[in-house]
Order: C-alpha cells, then sequence, then structure tokens
C-alpha cells in the first residue's frame, strides 16, 4: 500500500514529460522485462493451461488496462489526495459487488460505511459554496477505476490459487503493455519520440515500475489468496494517508480543511463498513465476562 500511496506522487512527475497513455505504457513495458528476467534467473517459469487463457486476457483487461485508464486520466484531472481517498473507497464497495457473485451476506454497517465515505469524499471535492473543487470527469474516471479494481479482484482470487504471484504479475503486466500498445502508437507515439528523458523522468518511471507496477502486486497476490478480496482491500485504507504525506513532502502539495476533514471521514467509513456483527457478539461476550 506504501508503493501504490506513492505512485500518486511518482506519476504526477512523469506527467509533466508524457501523458497518461505513454505513462502506462512505458510502467508495463519496463515492469514486464524486469519480471520476466527475475523469472528465468530464479526459473519460476510456470506454464499457463489453455483454458485460463481468457482469464488471464480479462485479468488484464480490467488491470491494467480499465484501471490505469481511470486512475491515470483521472489523476490528471485532480489532485493527488482526492484520487488516492477515491481510490481508497474500493473496500466499501467490494463486499457488496462479491455479493453478487460469492452470496456472502452484507451487513447494514456496510451499507453505512458507504454511505459515510461517500460524504467524505463529497468534503474533499465540493467547497462552502457548493461548487466543486475538483474536476467532476476526473471523479467519474477514478470511480471507473475503483470499479475495475473490484472486477479485478474478483478474477485473480481463482487464478491465485492455481497460478504463482511472479506468473500472474508478468502475465497481466505483458498483456497489458499490448492492450495499450496500439493507443500508445496512435495517440502518442509522436510527441514520445520529441521528449528527451532527463534523470527526474526516468527516476520517477524506474520507480514506477519496479515498486508500483511489480513489488506491490508481488505482496497483495499472496494476501488475496490467504485473506480473501474483503480481508485483503480493506489494507487500501493506507493509501490516501501515505499519499497525503507523501504529497506535501515531494511535490508540496498543499490539502485544505476540506480535504483533511474528508479524508478522515471517509477512512472512518471504511473502517466501519468492515465492522461485522460477530465482532460485535464477541465484544458483548467479553464484557458480560468482566
Amino acid at each position: 500500500m506504501m508503493f501504490w500511496g506513492f505512485s500518486f506522487v511518482w506519476s504526477k512527475i512523469v506527467f509533466q514529460y508524457y501523458g497518461p497513455i505513454t505513462t502506462i505504457f512505458l510502467r508495463l513495458v519496463i515492469s514486464s522485462a524486469i519480471l520476466y528476467v527475475v523469472v528465468k534467473l530464479l526459473k519460476k517459469k510456470q506454464k499457463i493451461d489453455r483454458s485460463d487463457y481468457k482469464s488471464f486476457m480479462l485479468l488484464a483487461f480490467f488491470q491494467p488496462f480499465c484501471y490505469f485508464i481511470g486512475e491515470s486520466f483521472g489523476l490528471n484531472l485532480v489532485s493527488t489526495t482526492v484520487s488516492a481517498v477515491v481510490i481508497a473507497t474500493i473496500p466499501v464497495f467490494t463486499p457488496i459487488i462479491v455479493h453478487r457473485f460469492t452470496k456472502e451476506r452484507i451487513s447494514v454497517l456496510n451499507y453505512f460505511g458507504l454511505i459515510i465515505s461517500f460524504f467524505g469524499v463529497l468534503c474533499m471535492i465540493i467547497n462552502q459554496d457548493f461548487t466543486l473543487d475538483a474536476s467532476p470527469l476526473g471523479v467519474l474516471l477514478l470511480f471507473f477505476a475503483v470499479a475495475s479494481a473490484i472486477a479485478y479482484g474478483i478474477t485473480i482470487k481463482r487464478l491465485s490459487e492455481k497460478y504463482s504471484s511472479f506468473t500472474i504479475i508478468t502475465a497481466q503486466n505483458a498483456l497489458g503493455a499490448l492492450y495499450f500498445l496500439p493507443l500508445f502508437l496512435i495517440f502518442d507515439f509522436r510527441t514520445f519520440i520529441t521528449i528527451k528523458p532527463n534523470f527526474e523522468l526516468i527516476s520517477a518511471l524506474l520507480q514506477l515500475s519496479i515498486f508500483a507496477s511489480s513489488l506491490a502486486y508481488l505482496l497483495y497476490i499472496p494476501v488475496v489468496r490467504s485473506l480473501g478480496i474483503n480481508k485483503a482491500n480493506i489494507f487500501t485504507n493506507f493509501i490516501p494517508v501515505f499519499t497525503a504525506v507523501f504529497s506535501y513532502f515531494l511535490i508540496d502539495e498543499m490539502f485544505n480543511f476540506n480535504k483533511i476533514i474528508g479524508m478522515i471521514i471517509v477512512i472512518a467509513g471504511i473502517f466501519l463498513s468492515q465492522i461485522n456483527k460477530l465482532g460485535f457478539q464477541i465484544f458483548g461476550i467479553i464484557s458480560k465476562n468482566k
């Protein structure tokens, strides 16, 4: 989550030179190349069954393709802090969406937490005179990224029980790069060849590729495998906290009182949505025993 929190800052730096499509395409190509070398050196190559080709294609379509389109273009229109907080609503939506596939019960607190989190997002993007402090299109794109992340989590759950993290991430990033290749060639290639990379650009791209597109996923997939989607996604609560701190110190992004209060409300809503009846029952039993 720390790596993904940092990714909003690194992306903002790269956006000073490249557009979102070029940024995503390059980070996926670099990540795929690095992971391929690591897999070869560690001899962790794993053959993918033909029956799972469609699942991997779908996985890469949700993330990185759809997710990064929503996140990167949304980030290009709103601040890093607002972006991170909207992305942090993933664990609120996850139980509700997953319920449609797994029939897991959803508590009243899940829905209550969802309402509170939405209110927190509104606090961050609406001024006192009820005008928007953030681009509506940017916020919509970020929520598109949230939906894509949830679909990705549902898809990856089954694959994570069969394939290693290295196999999944290498395949998803390579396929993602292929998805973005036509967009890169059509919209950004002419601009890309005119820009001379400097240390700041190369450094931010490498950090995005190594930490955000490789290591973060390698650490995340085992968590999904062992804890499940709902419990794994609750850790995204930490992303806006990391992003707000990193943005303040690294790119001098200031956030006003509304943003601070909104961030607190969103995170509170997210944690509230994860509390279940069993927790209250256990608490009640302990209290009675005392």
